[in-house]
């Protein structure tokens, strides 16, 4: 069986977000840039499904321009076995992601498919879920456990009331959730080797897939500033300030 996996570059979790001064959008100039931490915890299950003797192969895939290759080296040095890369030098929406997706994933007759549940840059959670109504395949989201048994997987989700356990038949699209697994440390050694490793580059129109932008994001902005708080002396005068605010 083979595992697609769909990872994304964006802008590293831990580095502060600075919207550019015209706000046309954030400036990743000299910021370190990572594969999507829900997408990495997907590439992290993907091994450990392998390494365990229940897949073949694991496939990274990311669309974007030359510059996601980076993030595609990093997922074969995690392990991975092959990257590729869809071409595009625009930012697409999650629908033609989705489709992208598919193609690849038809085209290596993909046993399972693994998303993260959302990336940290747009925060949509859409694509696995296109993905699959597309594909016609079964879907589970939100998975904070996995069990793989033959063509069956159990998926442990995480809801508002809970926990919910399912079973999917396979090929499915699973998204996942943070509490699924710790991803592992990439070492240099693992970089190296990452080099030698196939990356294949294909572009939208070798897919066959429109570019369909239907949303356009006129202007950015940073969050308001907030502001500086005040010092109550008792109960009384708490309640008379936040009359005056209107807040009560």
């Amino acid at each position: 069986m083979k595992i697609l996996v769909g990872i994304k570059r964006v802008v590293d979790y831990n580095v502060r977000i600075r919207v550019k001064s015209d706000g046309s959008g954030v400036d990743t100039d000299g910021v370190k840039m990572s594969i999507n931490p829900f997408d990495e915890i997907a590439l992290e299950e993907a091994l450990r499904i392998r390494e365990a003797g229940q897949a073949d192969e694991v496939i990274v895939v990311s669309l974007g321009g030359s510059a996601c290759q980076q993030q595609l080296r990093t997922g074969l040095a995690m392990g991975a076995d092959r990257a590729i890369q869809i071409d595009s030098d625009e930012n697409q929406q999650p629908l033609t992601v989705a489709r992208a997706f598919l193609k690849i994933a038809e085209k290596e007759q993909a046993g399972l498919v693994l998303l993260g549940k959302q990336a940290i840059d747009d925060d949509n959670s859409q694509t696995a879920q296109m993905m699959a109504a597309l594909w016609d395949r079964p879907q589970a989201t939100f998975a904070s456990g996995m069990t793989l048994t033959g063509d069956t997987v159990n998926v442990v989700r995480e809801v508002d009331a809970g926990l919910e356990t399912i079973e999917v038949d396979l090929p499915a699209v699973i998204s996942v959730d943070l509490r699924l697994n710790e991803p592992r440390f990439v070492k240099l050694p693992d970089i190296m080797k990452a080099k030698r490793k196939p990356l294949e580059v294909i572009t939208m129109d070798e897919l066959g897939v429109a570019r369909e932008n239907d949303l356009t994001v006129s202007h950015y902005a940073p969050p308001p500033s907030r502001e500086k708080g005040i010092m109550v002396e008792d109960t009384a005068q708490l309640v008379a300030e936040l009359k005056t605010r209107g807040l009560v």
